[in-house]
């Protein structure tokens, strides 16, 4: 046997063990993720309604963020016209005495 064949066999053995200890962890992470959904008391059959009622979650905190920025913005617009509107009343003022 050659050096080239033997790097060759050794690298397809090093890739089938990666391949089924890839497999192994993967089996493993979806059991424990099983074990723990549940354990909060979401069966297997819920994964539907499960994604649903986190995607309804997300609009929802999107649209409190939304919100909360708007809000900030408002106040500060607020602010702005009120000193605005109070500086051209003193300005309205002087000029008309």
């Amino acid at each position: 046997m050659q050096d080239q064949e033997v790097r060759q066999i050794v690298a397809e053995v090093l890739a089938e063990q990666h391949r089924l200890h890839s497999a192994n962890v993967d089996n493993e992470t979806l059991r424990t993720i099983s074990t723990i959904l549940t354990s909060f008391g979401i069966e297997e059959e819920d994964r539907r309604e499960l994604r649903a009622d986190f995607q309804h979650l997300r609009k929802w905190r999107k649209a409190s963020e939304q919100v909360s920025s708007y809000g900030l913005k408002a106040a500060v617009t607020i602010l702005i016209s009120g000193v605005a509107g109070a500086i051209w009343l003193g300005i309205k003022t002087r000029l008309g005495q």
